[in-house]
């Protein structure tokens, strides 16, 4: 493997290593006993959920095509969970609010340990029922169990400022430091100990039922609305209302999509754009080189938000950012030579690439603990799963139509699109800054007015 790699991965751990350990006492929020303990549970948890999604990811393609599936098949199969996430999802979500967030995070570990057991059979039509558990599994990840922790938080009393800890330290270990493990231990299961591409599939749904355990053991229930009155239909509506209603959650919302709806597209283009006439790369380095560049990303966050800075204010410039380096493949296709020699290394333009990637995936790790802080601050507690999944019914939508059509157009075509939507996201943040000062301005007024003594 070549150097380049090795310095890219060398350079970003020395630069997380140093901002994690040279930590001032203005990047250290005073916390209490109790919150670190709720705070060490939730990340735990979290950790284990994630190595259960993680450890999947490298080898779900891979097994499908040991199976004899074609491109076409699989593709299917994909879209199959995210259309699954996007139709399900809003129902779950309403359920977690309605019957509990604590059944909600147990019923992702069953769904997706029983995901895991269907690949074991190269049916398709049992591997197309585990994409769908998949989908709804992935609803419940990224609904459920920030609902419950933002609701569990506010119910011991701990002060609000804290749960930027817990989203920064969350993301810090579980969308970084565990994907790398995982995606080696994977390799390590699959390649080196030879048992083959479903062990690591196995191993996710042991790790998912760890972490059930503790969740059985250890967390309470806690509810969005658990009036009898409001049956599901009804609880879309005050989500639906709430959106509707709110400038600052359409906003947020219409954010949410433009910017996870361009991540996961280049989740599927970055192999492509990287290795345009099938060079030689490293695939599984190059994934932890990206989890690596995540971490530097989630420690700046955790930094930015110790420091109480405005997650409006900055989030601005993360998307616009990002949205220059996923213009990159579109500048380089012009103005770097390619060559038209099949295999061999990196060309000059793929590491251009490389190192913007890395920049858009740093901007990832800001964005989680950032749009987690901004949805506990703006989303409404009675609805707030059920809100959550509505965002995600076009980010789904999105990435279905981008899977079905990913080879009908060129991929400096699709970044490019990618790009666009970034900086729209850039511009609604903007807004979403205005309308928030706004509306923050407007109570500081009417709350001095009522203090104010009547004049004789």
């Amino acid at each position: 493997m070549e150097v380049f790699y090795y310095v890219v991965f060398g350079a970003l751990a020395a630069v997380v290593a140093g901002l994690e350990l040279g930590k001032s006492g203005k990047d250290r929020v005073a916390t209490t006993s109790a919150f670190n303990s709720f705070k060490n549970n939730y990340v735990l948890v979290y950790s284990l959920m994630m190595s259960g999604d993680w450890l999947q990811g490298p080898y779900v393609y891979y097994l499908y095509s040991q199976y004899g599936f074609d491109k076409g098949d699989i593709g299917r199969l994909f879209i199959a969970g995210f259309g699954s996430s996007m139709l399900f999802g809003t129902i779950v979500g309403s359920l977690a609010d309605k019957q509990g967030r604590k059944r909600a995070c147990i019923t992702y570990c069953i769904s997706y340990i029983l995901s895991c057991i269907t690949k074991h059979s190269p049916e398709y039509r049992v591997l197309m029922i585990g994409r769908i558990l998949g989908g709804i599994a992935t609803s419940l990840l990224f609904s459920a169990f920030e609902s419950w922790l933002v609701a569990e938080h506010n119910k011991r009393g701990f002060d609000p400022q804290w749960l930027s800890i817990t989203f920064s330290k969350a993301i810090f270990l579980g969308n970084g430091l565990i994907a790398i493990v995982s995606g080696l231990f994977a390799n390590l299961l699959a390649e080196n100990l030879g048992f083959g591409p479903v062990a690591p599939f196995d191993a996710a749904a042991c790790f998912l039922a760890i972490g059930m355990a503790i969740i059985m053991s250890s967390w309470s229930e806690n509810y969005g609305d658990p009036s009898e009155s409001k049956d599901l239909m009804a609880q879309f509506k005050v989500a639906a209302k709430a959106i509707a209603s709110d400038e600052k959650i359409a906003l947020l919302g219409a954010i949410q999509s433009l910017f996870e709806g361009s991540m996961y597209t280049f989740v599927f283009l970055w192999t492509p754009a990287l290795s345009p006439n099938e060079e030689d790369i490293p695939h599984g380095f190059i994934f932890a080189t990206f989890m690596l560049s995540s971490m530097l990303g989630s420690s700046i966050a955790s930094r930015l938000l110790a420091r109480k800075l405005k997650v409006e204010g900055y989030m601005q410039i993360v998307f616009s950012i990002s949205a220059v380096t996923l213009v990159l493949p579109v500048v380089t296709n012009i103005l770097v030579p390619t060559s038209s020699v099949k295999g061999g290394s990196i060309s000059v333009g793929g590491s251009l690439q490389l190192l913007g990637f890395c920049t858009f995936e740093a901007c990832v790790g800001i964005f989680w603990p950032s749009i987690m802080k901004m949805r506990s601050q703006y989303i409404p507690e009675e609805a707030r799963s059920t809100i959550m999944n509505f965002f995600r019914i076009p980010l789904n939508l999105f990435v279905c139509v981008v899977l079905y059509n990913v080879n009908a157009f060129p991929i400096t075509v699709m970044f490019g699109m990618c790009s666009i939507f970034l900086f729209m996201a850039a511009i609604l943040q903007r807004r979403l800054m205005v309308v928030s000062d706004l509306h923050k301005s407007s109570t500081t007024q009417e709350m001095i007015e009522e203090d104010e003594p009547l004049n004789p």
